[in-house]
């Protein structure tokens, strides 16, 4: 008995759901930042901000748009 392939679909989905949840860590990371819970300078925080917005919203759909099968 062989073992079947698994589902490439299946780590797809979870590399999205991680990057969306490393995004949220980021703009977290932010919000410390500028509301002076962590000490750092207010570019970084706005920075991180930015940084984990694009992470969370554009670069799941940049990937799934990649991995998108050629004929859908």
């Amino acid at each position: 008995m062989s073992t079947p392939e698994p589902d490439p679909a299946i780590a797809r989905f979870w590399m999205l759901q991680l990057m969306r949840l490393g995004g949220l860590m980021l703009v977290i990371a932010g919000v410390l930042i500028l509301g002076k819970v962590i000490d750092g300078p207010d570019v970084l925080g706005y920075g991180l901000l930015l940084l984990g917005a694009v992470e969370f919203f554009v670069m799941p759909q940049l990937l799934a748009k990649k991995w998108k099968s050629p004929g859908e």
